[in-house]
């Protein structure tokens, strides 16, 4: 056994997770598992700068983390960054900061490294599941990209492209400095277009076309991050965030469709009532719901299995 500390932090939202991971046995163990939505990508689409309000955001998680991290003794640490720092013209601001709390350098990783990890995190624990086998297509929806990634026991192609849902809602949703509130016909159809765009991309590295539907060696859909796991919340009407209830849930995509449809029309107030919404993702949710379904319409998924388990767990797996 190794105890480890992996650190996931993205666009929308910093993450940790503890664990005891044993090699031999492939079990990994979750001794602390936390999330604080940080919005580190603010404006980052727009300026190409990490915002000082953002940066410190991020920083005071990384101190709350520091401290459960010391307190559980994990032996390794690794810190690894995503989207926004990738993109932002003063990341060594960030760097830095991170050094000093918590004593890593974070990984600013390219997108064909975050998708490896979502890989092995979201499907180490479902090989030789019967009704849940491979071949995999995982699609990670971040607050900057979503990451495409196919394979069966190992990666076979991957590909980031950046539809996220914070990036989304900032190019399309918002209009004098506000979230657009319900966005109109012409936003949203502005960003079904930057995903059809962008899923043209990703489709030149990782066949999407088709490739969950019925035909033999079909691929299975397996969605990740708050998006998903918030859309597959709303599906089963949990009365609150429930992420047992959540793991490998199987959500048909027409109620992905349905749900798309009420965020969009739904006000601020509205979706911030919804029993499993976490008030970080009320203004980024719709973008995202529409960002799933997207992929589901061009890869002809009949419905998404939702993983808990994703970069996170594949960090903590890099370090074991």
């Amino acid at each position: 056994m190794t105890r480890v500390a992996a650190v996931d932090c993205g666009t929308n939202s910093i993450r940790l997770l503890v664990a005891d991971a044993d090699p031999a046995t492939g079990e990994l163990t979750e001794l602390d598992r936390r999330m604080t939505i940080v919005r580190l990508g603010q404006g980052v689409d727009r300026t190409g700068r990490l915002a000082p309000e953002a940066l410190e955001r991020t920083f005071t998680a990384c101190r709350e983390y520091a401290g459960v991290i010391r307190e559980q003794g994990a032996e390794r640490v690794r810190f690894v960054a995503t989207s926004a720092s990738r993109d932002a013209e003063n990341r060594q601001e960030f760097v830095d900061g991170v050094v000093d709390i918590l004593g890593v350098e974070p990984e600013v990783i390219t997108g064909d490294q975050e998708a490896e990890f979502s890989f092995t995190g979201a499907t180490k624990e479902l090989s030789g599941h019967e009704r849940l086998s491979g071949p995999y297509l995982v699609v990670d929806i971040g607050g900057g990209s979503t990451e495409f990634v196919s394979g069966d026991t190992a990666v076979r192609a991957a590909r980031s492209v950046d539809i996220g849902c914070v990036r989304m809602t900032e190019r399309h949703l918002v209009s004098g400095g506000t979230v657009t509130d319900p966005p109109t016909a012409g936003q949203i159809a502005a960003i079904r277009a930057d995903a059809a765009r962008a899923l043209d991309l990703a489709g030149e590295t990782v066949p999407l076309d088709g490739v969950c539907g019925l035909q033999e060696g079909g691929h299975t859909l397996v969605g990740l991050a708050g998006s998903v796991t918030t859309i597959a919340g709303i599906a089963l009407e949990l009365p609150a965030y429930d992420s047992t209830a959540i793991h490998h849930a199987r959500i048909p995509v027409g109620r992905v469709r349905e749900i798309t449809t009420k965020l969009l029309a739904s006000t601020h107030a509205e979706r911030a009532a919804i029993p499993v919404m976490h008030p970080g993702r009320v203004d980024v949710i719709a973008a995202g719901a529409l960002v799933l379904l997207s992929i589901m319409e061009r890869t002809g998924a009949r419905e998404v299995v939702v993983s808990e388990h994703d970069i996170l767990d594949g960090i903590a797996w890099s370090i074991a």
